[in-house]
Protein backbone atom coordinates (compact mmCIF):
# COMPACT_ATOMS: atom_id res chain seq x y z
CA UNK A 1 0.00 0.00 0.00
CA UNK A 2 1.00 3.26 -0.78
CA UNK A 3 2.47 5.77 1.96
CA UNK A 4 0.35 8.72 0.71
CA UNK A 5 -3.22 6.56 0.40
CA UNK A 6 -5.59 7.13 3.16
CA UNK A 7 -5.69 3.39 4.69
CA UNK A 8 -9.46 3.83 5.61
CA UNK A 9 -11.00 2.12 2.45
CA UNK A 10 -14.63 1.82 4.09
CA UNK A 11 -17.24 2.46 7.10
CA UNK A 12 -20.13 1.18 8.17
CA UNK A 13 -22.86 3.32 10.52
CA UNK A 14 -25.44 1.23 11.62
CA UNK A 15 -29.25 1.64 12.28
CA UNK A 16 -32.55 0.66 13.38
CA UNK A 17 -34.67 3.23 11.31
CA UNK A 18 -32.83 3.90 7.95
CA UNK A 19 -35.44 6.89 6.73
CA UNK A 20 -34.68 8.79 10.16
CA UNK A 21 -30.66 7.87 9.68
CA UNK A 22 -30.69 9.40 6.17
CA UNK A 23 -32.97 12.53 7.21
CA UNK A 24 -30.29 13.69 9.68
CA UNK A 25 -27.29 12.39 7.26
CA UNK A 26 -28.63 14.40 4.48
CA UNK A 27 -30.42 17.36 6.07
CA UNK A 28 -26.72 18.08 8.89
CA UNK A 29 -24.35 17.29 5.17
CA UNK A 30 -26.48 18.71 2.28
CA UNK A 31 -25.76 15.56 0.14
CA UNK A 32 -28.19 12.88 -1.27
CA UNK A 33 -27.89 9.39 0.04
CA UNK A 34 -27.34 6.62 -2.82
CA UNK A 35 -28.81 3.11 -2.39
CA UNK A 36 -26.35 0.59 -2.67
CA UNK A 37 -27.78 -2.64 -4.52
CA UNK A 38 -27.08 -6.23 -2.58
CA UNK A 39 -25.93 -8.68 -4.98
CA UNK A 40 -28.16 -11.60 -6.09
CA UNK A 41 -27.01 -14.71 -4.09
CA UNK A 42 -29.71 -16.20 -4.03
CA UNK A 43 -30.07 -15.91 -0.33
CA UNK A 44 -31.87 -13.16 1.75
CA UNK A 45 -28.95 -11.14 3.22
CA UNK A 46 -31.49 -9.02 5.28
CA UNK A 47 -28.98 -5.91 4.27
CA UNK A 48 -29.97 -2.89 3.52
CA UNK A 49 -27.74 -0.14 2.74
CA UNK A 50 -27.32 3.39 1.59
CA UNK A 51 -24.06 5.09 0.24
CA UNK A 52 -22.41 8.16 1.15
CA UNK A 53 -21.63 10.11 -2.25
CA UNK A 54 -18.18 10.32 -3.42
CA UNK A 55 -15.47 9.24 -5.44
CA UNK A 56 -13.07 6.69 -4.67
CA UNK A 57 -10.44 7.59 -7.02
CA UNK A 58 -10.77 11.02 -5.02
CA UNK A 59 -8.87 10.07 -2.07
CA UNK A 60 -10.53 9.83 1.11
CA UNK A 61 -12.82 7.20 2.41
CA UNK A 62 -16.10 6.13 1.03
CA UNK A 63 -18.72 4.80 3.58
CA UNK A 64 -22.82 3.50 4.01
CA UNK A 65 -25.22 3.42 6.44
CA UNK A 66 -26.71 -0.06 7.13
CA UNK A 67 -29.36 -2.11 8.50
CA UNK A 68 -28.66 -5.29 9.46
CA UNK A 69 -30.26 -7.72 11.78
CA UNK A 70 -28.13 -8.73 14.52
CA UNK A 71 -26.03 -5.12 14.11
CA UNK A 72 -27.79 -2.84 16.52
CA UNK A 73 -26.31 0.67 16.31
CA UNK A 74 -25.36 3.08 19.28
CA UNK A 75 -23.07 2.10 22.00
CA UNK A 76 -19.83 0.83 19.67
CA UNK A 77 -16.29 1.36 19.96
CA UNK A 78 -16.36 3.08 16.33
CA UNK A 79 -15.71 6.66 15.69
CA UNK A 80 -15.64 8.01 12.14
CA UNK A 81 -15.13 11.64 11.21
CA UNK A 82 -16.98 13.73 8.60
CA UNK A 83 -14.23 15.97 6.84
CA UNK A 84 -15.79 19.86 7.29
CA UNK A 85 -15.00 22.94 5.61
CA UNK A 86 -15.82 24.36 9.04
CA UNK A 87 -17.16 22.26 11.19
CA UNK A 88 -19.06 24.70 13.23
CA UNK A 89 -21.62 24.60 9.93
CA UNK A 90 -22.46 20.79 9.86
CA UNK A 91 -23.16 20.99 13.74
CA UNK A 92 -25.26 24.30 13.88
CA UNK A 93 -27.73 21.21 10.99
CA UNK A 94 -27.89 18.74 14.25
CA UNK A 95 -30.15 19.23 16.37
CA UNK A 96 -32.72 20.17 14.10
CA UNK A 97 -32.25 17.10 11.97
CA UNK A 98 -32.83 14.83 14.96
CA UNK A 99 -29.28 14.21 16.33
CA UNK A 100 -27.61 16.01 19.68
CA UNK A 101 -24.56 17.60 19.92
CA UNK A 102 -22.46 15.95 22.66
CA UNK A 103 -19.13 18.21 22.44
CA UNK A 104 -19.46 22.06 20.55
CA UNK A 105 -16.55 22.59 17.97
CA UNK A 106 -13.21 23.14 19.85
CA UNK A 107 -9.43 23.29 18.99
CA UNK A 108 -7.43 20.68 18.60
CA UNK A 109 -4.49 22.39 17.79
CA UNK A 110 -2.26 21.75 15.00
CA UNK A 111 -5.12 19.75 13.83
CA UNK A 112 -7.66 22.04 13.22
CA UNK A 113 -10.98 21.78 14.97
CA UNK A 114 -13.58 18.94 15.84
CA UNK A 115 -17.17 18.67 17.45
CA UNK A 116 -18.74 15.42 18.22
CA UNK A 117 -22.31 14.50 17.83
CA UNK A 118 -24.53 11.81 18.02
CA UNK A 119 -27.21 11.03 15.07
CA UNK A 120 -30.67 9.62 15.61
CA UNK A 121 -29.73 5.84 16.08
CA UNK A 122 -27.67 7.07 18.95
CA UNK A 123 -24.16 7.13 16.54
CA UNK A 124 -21.21 9.19 17.59
CA UNK A 125 -19.58 11.07 15.02
CA UNK A 126 -16.86 13.23 14.62
CA UNK A 127 -17.18 16.92 12.16
CA UNK A 128 -13.25 17.69 11.71
CA UNK A 129 -12.11 20.61 9.68
CA UNK A 130 -8.58 21.47 8.87
CA UNK A 131 -6.84 24.31 10.42
CA UNK A 132 -6.90 27.68 8.62
CA UNK A 133 -4.82 27.92 5.64
CA UNK A 134 -4.86 23.90 5.54
CA UNK A 135 -6.01 21.78 2.91
CA UNK A 136 -6.25 18.55 5.82
CA UNK A 137 -5.21 14.97 5.14
CA UNK A 138 -6.90 14.71 2.45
Amino acid sequence: MSKERNPVGWFEIYVSDMDRARKFYEAVFGLEMQSLPMPETGEPSGLEMLMFPGDPSAGGCCGALCKMEGCEPGGNSTLVYFSCADCGEEESRVAEAGGNVVKSKFSIGQYGDISLVTDPEGNMIGLHNPPAGSEGCN
